[in-house]
């Protein structure tokens, strides 16, 4: 029997730390911290070590292709693929930035939805039977979608929406709104929450995909909201702490064997939102 592994992208620090620090506990196998910063990600290690904890390190950053290729080949030669991945990485502007919403648009979309799906076409193929897909999202991502224009959410929610048109809606927004056209193509002005509706409606579709290509392998996938958590990127005010906020996804992570539920839904406080 091969030893089961956990991946958590961006997790150095904030609720990706903390969801770590949760696995490491909890799981039954070796858990990966992964960071873009090789520096960062081993001082994430140690501190976890000090308090008694053992994660691995492995470089990996979401927006670079190569990165992602490499951290792949690694766990399929190394475990024969992965059991747990949460895909935690991810970035938001402040409220206060002053950069331009067309800029704002294009950076947040690159990561927090492209390279979030370039992790999930290399990573998916490698998640064992029994697996888990945890993909981080918001509650924003809800707000935002009951914001857009009802034919923008008659797709977003649409049984039949299939990865390429979400691709293609994803392109539509950040061009749209490089344009500032991005509101009369029915588009609220919000690039983070528009990134994770994004996120949340991939689950849904690789849910789907997944049941249908691999209908007897028990994997799960899913979006999840972890709440509004006290983070470099939420601030301080946040009512949750990191390891509140880690709840619901490592939750997720571990659902038991044989569970068929939730599979390609939103979740928030263990609990399934309406989308």
């Amino acid at each position: 029997m091969s030893t089961r592994v956990a991946v958590v992208t961006g997790s150095n620090k904030g609720i990706g730390l903390a969801i770590v620090r949760a696995l490491c506990k909890q799981f039954e196998g070796d858990v990966y911290l992964t960071a873009r910063d090789v520096g960062r990600g081993e001082d994430a290690v140690k501190a976890l070590s000090s308090e008694g904890l053992k994660a691995m390190f492995h470089q990996l950053d979401i927006n670079d292709l190569n990165s992602i290729k490499t951290a792949a080949a690694y766990f399929k030669g190394k475990y024969g693929g992965v059991d747990i991945l949460i895909n935690n990485a991810g970035i938001a502007f402040k409220v206060a930035d002053k950069t331009p919403f067309a800029v704002q648009a294009e950076v947040t979309l690159k990561t927090n939805f492209f390279a979030t799906r370039d992790m999930l076409t290399h990573f998916l193929p490698i998640v064992k039977a029994g697996g888990r897909v945890v993909n981080v999202s918001s509650f924003v991502s809800a707000l935002t979608l009951n914001k857009c224009s009802s034919e923008l959410q008659q797709r977003f929610r649409s049984e039949d929406l299939t990865e390429d048109e979400l691709v293609a809606l994803m392109e539509r927004f950040v061009s749209e709104a490089k344009k500032g056209e991005h509101k009369e193509g029915g588009w609220p002005d919000s690039a983070y929450g528009t990134s994770k509706v994004g996120v949340t409606a991939l689950s849904m579709v690789l849910a789907r995909q997944v049941s249908k290509q691999r209908p007897n392998d028990g994997i799960l996938v899913n979006a999840c909201c972890p709440g509004w958590v006290r983070t470099d990127m939420a601030g301080d005010k946040a009512p949750k702490s990191p390891e509140e906020g880690a709840i619901t996804p490592v939750y997720l992570a571990l659902l038991p064997p044989g569970a068929t539920e939730p599979h390609g839904k939103f979740v928030s406080d263990k609990q399934v939102q309406p989308w």
